[in-house]
């Protein structure tokens, strides 16, 4: 909100606090130690040189010019040293003989640059200029020049006075930041409320006393009966509505300078007497106001919402096609005003009118914001009316302006006032006087919160240390004890809270399941992979794709209701389909060597619709738990995509391609990072290989195998619908579902020396290597410390179907040193226990 610093310093002075002259720094100071950041401020264009009041004596029209020219005989008196009209040529029409107006004479120099300086012009030689308020500086554009009011100017002022003094050209005008939330601040009201808050100074509210501004309501007569008939459709939510007849006004008063400046400093142009009232009042008090031409209104009128699709001319004249959501006050005539908007040109106010209605309401803030969106018809009205108006001041709004128009224009005050609507008591709010000490850490003794918030504008009940604390009409912010505590902080100033760090409790640094992510992928990494985001979304028809059965769980996908992409509307199941996209784009740019890993969630849908709460009250436990359930279920994923060669070719050699191998061994690197044994198994499983699928599983807590992944090359056919190269390798595990144990390092260094023997064993070609290692290792007893395979042969001396496993045993006992018997006794243990299983035959 723009608004001038001397308006406010006048408003405080004339509340008590005399003397009261800040700095511009330190009235913007002033502003941001209560909350309001400025936009800025900047002080009036200075004007140097003589700048008199003058009064015109005579005007004499000159013709043969192709526009309206005057040239008029000012009384300046001694200014120009001699006591004689000065001759000055004007060609505006807004003044007469006798008005007082603002000369800048030859020597003075106006904002911009421009000098005055005695030259002939239209036949005649002009001694100066009439000044308008654009030439001045205080407004963007003006029409016509600075007219004054003898009877608001001070006593013994007379032409050739300096008009610095009567401008206010030592001003400065604010442009205060107000947040939505506070909507009382868009007014002389709120802002001078604030500032006697920040500077500790007395404050008269301009709505309980309007003599603080200078304004007598007592010639307002007390109202007795209606000004005409007012009907309001509860469908508005429309909560008050008050209306106030004037009469017999001159319907050419303008004005005072006095007001029009306030007008013009707040960017708003001045219109007319009636008009002009209206807007002053609500940059005095915040209450937007409307003022219909009375003999324009046919019998009463109606507040209601609009049928759709009518349309209605506002003021800026533009015709509107109204929607149903829209409220209107109409007459027997038809709309005469978008309520809360802008008024309509049936009734506005004109150059013959000398009967006006003043119009004041408090509308509903979300149903003004919705219609001001919908006709990108953004108001001043509309601004304050979005933020929250205050109700109580319908009826203090409508004896101001009934008040400065009598005083302006003339006229007659109605007795009738139309008043439709209450307004609401403000529930009390308890809350500890201590509350503030508590939630900020700072000593606020009880009498500081109770002036505080006093100050607010709080009514503040009892003696003890409970307090029960009535929010005022115009904070519909204030709820919840919490935002009592705001504004006592705010007010005692935040700069007071001292910038202290609270001391960190100690810990052990990351979680367990933090570290166990950063182990994985580290492992990964230093494993060749590099890493990849991929993007949460899927190709709608990726499962399809790789010819999944319809009942498949990865299927149990979560649609997005606004995509980015229509075709990407679901959230994955699997990291793999936005992997093996990385990976193809990259192959098709000429990378045919890629390793690839990520590390991010999955989302699994668990219900198909979320229950949605009432938001009048706090859910039961049932409802959120039901809410909770209804979410998708996030597991974190751990996978890898690898296409190309492993190892390239040189002189060091042939180089290998990627194979299922390397897929299963980036598993097992993932599983070594985690902590866990992993268990690998043949399987099917698509989108892998049928024949180069490797089943992935962990023991669980109940000791039965979980399975928590698969790894392999992928299928051909899926391969060539991605366009992606022959045996493309993938791994994808779910680290979620591996048990997190929390281990530290103790290992144990013995003292005895390893024993190895190797043993290989003669199986059918269908029974798995890692079923036979792991029967070893349980038939091999306590002392065997490791089982690992280090070769497969095929023969036909083996027979059909047959191939060896060469395994190496490590024994080791804790207490001793075994011996050879010891060891071949365990290794033919296992080798026994092999043959029971799986019909081994030990090799010679």
């Amino acid at each position: 909100m723009l608004i001038s610093k001397n308006w406010i310093t006048r408003l405080l002075a004339n509340a008590g606090n005399e003397g009261f002259n800040p700095t511009d720094e330190e009235l913007d100071a002033g502003f941001v130690r209560v909350g309001f950041e400025t936009e800025g401020y900047a002080p009036l264009p200075e004007t140097t040189g003589p700048l008199v009041i003058g009064r015109v004596k005579e005007i004499e029209e000159l013709t043969g010019f192709k526009k309206p020219i005057r040239y008029c005989q000012v009384d300046i008196g001694q200014a120009n040293g001699t006591g004689e009209p000065q001759g000055i040529i004007c060609g505006a029409r807004n003044f007469k003989e006798g008005d007082l107006v603002v000369v800048s004479l030859p020597g003075a120099v106006l904002p911009g640059g421009f000098a005055i300086a005695a030259r002939e012009t239209y036949d005649h030689i002009s001694n100066g200029m009439m000044a308008s308020a654009a030439e001045l500086g205080l407004a963007q554009k003006s029409e016509g020049i600075i007219t004054l009011d003898d009877a608001s100017l001070p006593a013994g002022t007379a032409p050739g006075d300096d008009a610095r003094a009567i401008l206010g050209s030592d001003d400065t005008v604010f442009d205060v930041n107000v947040t939505p939330d506070r909507g009382y601040a868009l007014s002389a009201r709120g802002l001078t409320r604030e500032i006697a808050s920040a500077f500790d100074l007395r404050y008269t509210d301009v709505a309980s006393d309007p003599s603080v501004a200078g304004i007598d309501v007592s010639v307002v007569p007390a109202p007795s009966g209606e000004t005409i008939a007012v009907t309001v459709d509860p469908a508005t939510k429309a909560k008050r509505f008050g209306l106030r007849t004037v009469e017999g006004i001159d319907p050419h008063a303008a004005a005072p300078f006095w007001m029009q400046r306030e007008l013009m400093l707040a960017g708003i142009r001045s219109v007319n007497a009636a008009t002009d009232v209206t807007n002053y009042v609500m940059l005095l008090t915040g209450q937007p106001m409307h003022a219909f031409d009375a003999d324009k209104i046919a019998g009463g009128l109606h507040v209601r919402n609009a049928a759709d699709g009518e349309e209605f001319e506002t003021l800026d004249h533009v015709k509107r096609t109204l929607s149903a959501e829209d409220v209107v006050i109409s007459d027997d005539n038809g709309i005469q005003s978008l309520a809360g908007v802008m008024g309509g040109t049936t009734s506005e106010i004109s150059g013959g009118t000398v009967n006006v209605h003043f119009e004041a309401a408090t509308w509903d803030a979300l149903t003004v914001a919705r219609t001001a969106r919908r006709h990108k018809l953004s108001s001043e009205a509309s601004r304050r009316f979005e933020r929250g108006v205050d109700p109580a001041l319908v009826e203090v709004a409508l004896d101001i302006a009934c008040a400065l128009l009598t005083q302006i224009a003339g006229g007659t005050v109605a007795a009738g006032r139309t008043l439709v609507g209450g307004v609401e008591t403000r529930t009390a709010i308890a809350m500890r006087a201590a509350r503030p000490s508590e939630l900020v850490g700072v000593e606020y003794p009880r009498e500081t919160v109770v002036r505080r918030l006093e100050e607010v504008g709080c009514a503040v009940e009892g003696d003890g240390e409970e307090l029960q604390v009535t929010p005022p009409t115009w904070r519909t912010d204030i709820t919840v004890p919490v935002e009592l505590v705001e504004e006592v902080v705010r007010l005692e100033g935040l700069d007071e809270i001292p910038l202290v760090l609270p001391t960190p409790r100690g810990g052990r640094g990351l979680s367990p399941l933090q570290r166990r992510r950063r182990a994985v992928t580290h492992a990964l990494a230093y494993s060749g992979y590099a890493e990849i985001i991929p993007t949460p979304f899927i190709a709608n028809d990726t499962f399809d794709t790789w010819g999944l059965d319809a009942d498949d769980p990865r299927r149990k996908t979560v649609k997005v209701q606004n995509p980015l992409d229509a075709d990407y509307g679901v959230l994955g199941t699997t990291l793999l389909p936005s992997m093996l996209e990385a990976v193809g784009r990259n192959v098709a740019r000429g990378r045919a060597d890629v390793a690839v890993y990520s590390v991010a969630q999955t989302s699994e849908k668990r219900a198909d619709v979320s229950p949605l709460p009432s938001v009048a009250e706090r859910p039961s436990a049932e409802v959120i738990a039901e809410l909770i359930e209804s979410l998708p279920e996030q597991h974190l994923h751990a996978a890898t995509v690898a296409v190309g060669n492993a190892e390239l070719a040189g002189p060091w050699g042939a180089g290998r391609g990627y194979d299922w191998s390397d897929a299963v061994d980036a598993a097992q690197v993932v599983a070594r990072a985690c902590g866990v044994e992993l268990a690998v198994a043949a399987a099917e499983y698509l989108p892998w290989h049928p024949g180069r699928c490797a089943e992935l599983s962990v023991r669980g807590a109940d000791g039965a195998n979980v399975v928590v992944g698969h790894a392999g090359e992928l299928h051909p056919q899926v391969l060539e619908r991605l366009g992606l190269p022959a045996r493309t390798c993938a791994m994808e595990i779910d680290l979620t579902a591996i048990p997190l144990e929390e281990r530290f390092p103790a290992p144990r260094l013995s003292a005895f020396p390893l024993l190895n023997q190797d043993i290989a064993l003669v199986v059918d070609e269908a029974v798995a290597a890692e079923d036979v290692r792991r029967t070893l290792e349980e038939g091999a007893g306590e002392l065997v410390e490791a089982v690992q395979l280090f070769d497969v042969y095929r023969s036909d001396a083996l027979g059909e179907s047959k191939k060896s496993l060469a395994f190496g045993l490590a024994f080791r006992a804790p207490d001793r040193t075994l011996t050879e018997e010891e060891a071949s006794e365990a290794r033919l243990a296992a080798a026994e226990l092999a043959k029971q299983r799986h019909g081994a035959e030990m090799r010679g």
